[in-house]
């Protein structure tokens, strides 16, 4: 569900039981979308975030954020104005997502003032707003104003107004108003939350579902039950959980209430889904620019095949040539031929029609055709080490395709690109990840050294250490490093996938154990989804991996 007026007014709620006469010590801007302010009350700290971005909210914080080495104008603002001051109220006004924060404090003449924070959580016209006494606006971190289509100026100078809205407020509105508002034509879910303010659809709809009421067709009763359901979620003690597979989250009154489960919920919630966004973002950027390479490659090779191809007719040319050389005597020096009839006496003497060039003499026309010869077999050796070194390339960005389709995490993507960056056809990445709009975390990639500690996949079976690499300098590690000679070497036979160790520690290893480690190799590899994959493994010491040979697939085994 969105964070509506619900959630926002339970948020409000258990802010109210802990941040009341709480002390604004420190205050930060991540990015231009958050504020975090650092609050101290009854002996303990507590961060609240407050975000305006897509994924709107605010909410305590135990997740640490990096800060910019110069703070933000606004954020100099609020340290300049707030900085010390104690919060004496927090409240919203009904259902709509607007939460006023009263402060008081003493400015820098050490005269005692009260100024007020307010946070608009209205989708992209959301905003934090800081007022003085009189309600100015002192500094809002988005300005807005006529010119870009809004409704209200919100800029320096200028007096606050809240925006205005014809819908009702749910808390006050009796369950007979309730009943004469439901127009019995539409979806319920869409009428309530087209009529009352800070209900949310979503909402709606979950509600709908625990109850077992249709959405197009209900009675009074059924309303009944929606309407008592509302109010008790309102006015009662009440968490989150996750729906739709933790893609999404709902609330419902609970009897084994926590104190501020709501906002750590939100906490977590949030963060997971921004991370698993980041890690998205930051894979598809690097997906994008292996698939640009994949391409530039594939279409070197298709060049390469075609020059190939024209080589095979290199015999042929040879052939002409000294077919028209050793009957040079018998044949008339002239020109305008296009061409001639020849006994072939590599093929029993049997007749060949040889193609001429007209402008030129017959003698001539077997010095092109030995000419054209030389240079395709030139071609030909040359052409051929290009295809061996273009399909070596080809399939390295297909394992790192493979790789990034797998990855889960900030740190799985950060190995990948820490080995990508190492090689030479992707020289253009730091320009590349420059230009590109959507930022993808290169900062953490330089903090971490990523492989100063390999971490695997670790399995245990049958009282065995199997290690599976997640990439391909994983995969180099435990086969060159890790391995022993007589440790067993597991691989998708003609397949990408990762390599598989199992640590034999001088054992011996029965049918059962090899076919569960093969089980692991197939499960990770690219054809997991398949029912019948076929599996290589040997003793590790039979494994070779050719010298200069990318991390990959250079290996050999016997």
């Amino acid at each position: 569900m969105a964070f509506d007026g619900i959630v926002s007014k339970k948020v409000v709620d258990e802010l109210n039981c802990c941040l009341i006469n709480g002390k604004i010590n420190k205050i930060y801007e991540p990015n231009k979308n958050e504020v975090i302010l650092g609050i101290y009350n009854n002996g303990k700290n507590y961060a609240l975030n407050i975000n305006i971005s897509s994924n709107y909210r605010i909410h305590l914080t135990t997740k640490s954020k990096p800060n910019p080495t110069v703070a933000p104008n606004f954020c100099m603002v609020l340290r300049k104005h707030i900085l010390g001051f104690k919060i004496s109220k927090i409240y919203m006004n009904g259902l709509e997502r607007i939460i006023y924060f009263e402060l008081e404090g003493y400015n820098e003449l050490n005269d005692f003032t009260q100024k007020k924070l307010v946070i608009e959580l209205m989708g992209k016209h959301s905003n934090i707003i800081l007022l003085n006494n009189k309600n100015i606006i002192i500094d809002s971190l988005r300005h807005l104003d006529s010119s870009s289509n809004s409704l209200r100026d919100i800029l320096p100078a200028h007096p606050y107004s809240e925006p205005t809205s014809d819908k009702l407020d749910f808390i006050t509105t009796s369950f007979e108003n309730f009943i004469d508002s439901i127009n019995q034509t539409e979806k319920l879910s869409e009428i309530i939350s087209n009529t009352y303010t800070g209900i949310s659809k979503n909402f709606i709809i979950n509600e709908l579902t625990k109850l077992n009421i249709s959405d197009e067709e209900y009675s009074n009763k059924d309303l009944e039950n929606l309407y008592n359901s509302i109010k008790n979620i309102i006015n009662s003690n009440a968490s989150c959980y996750t729906i739709n597979n933790g893609k999404d989250f709902s609330i419902s009154t609970s009897n084994t209430y926590e104190n501020l489960s709501i906002n750590f919920f939100i906490d977590d919630f949030y963060y997971n889904k921004e991370e698993n966004d980041l890690v998205i973002g930051y894979r598809n950027n690097l997906l994008k620019l292996m698939l640009s390479n994949l391409k530039k490659i594939s279409k070197k090779l298709e060049n390469i095949n075609s020059k190939l191809k024209e080589c095979e007719n290199m015999e042929t040319y040879r052939m002409y040539g000294e077919l028209i050389t050793s009957n040079l005597y018998r044949i008339d020096d002239s020109t305008n031929k296009k061409s001639i009839t020849l006994e072939n006496y590599y093929n029993n003497n049997l007749p060949i029609a040889i193609p001429l060039d007209s402008t030129i003499s017959p003698s001539l026309n077997a010095k092109k055709y030995f000419k054209k010869y030389h240079k395709l077999k030139n071609t030909l050796e040359i052409v051929s080490i290009q295809k061996e070194e273009t399909e070596k390339e080809l399939d390295y960005i297909e394992s790192i395709i493979y790789e990034l389709e797998n990855c889960n995490s900030t740190e799985d993507v950060d190995e990948v690109y820490e080995e990508i960056s190492e090689n030479s056809i992707l020289k253009d990445y730091n320009n590349y990840s420059k230009n590109n709009s959507s930022e993808i975390k290169k900062n953490k990639v330089n903090k971490r050294n990523v492989h100063k500690e390999y971490e695997p996949i670790t399995y245990n079976v049958d009282g065995f250490t199997v290690f599976v690499g997640k990439n391909n300098k994983q995969n180099d590690y435990i086969t060159s490093k890790l391995g022993k000679n007589d440790d067993l070497w597991f691989h998708t036979k003609d397949i990408r996938g990762s390599h598989v160790l199992l640590k034999c520690n001088g054992s011996n290893v029965k049918i059962n154990t090899i076919i569960s480690c093969c089980k692991i190799a197939a499960f990770h590899s690219k054809a997991k989804l398949s029912s019948n994959v076929p599996v290589d493994y040997c003793k590790i010491k039979y494994v070779r991996k050719p010298s200069g040979s990318k991390p990959r697939n250079g290996y050999l085994y016997q």
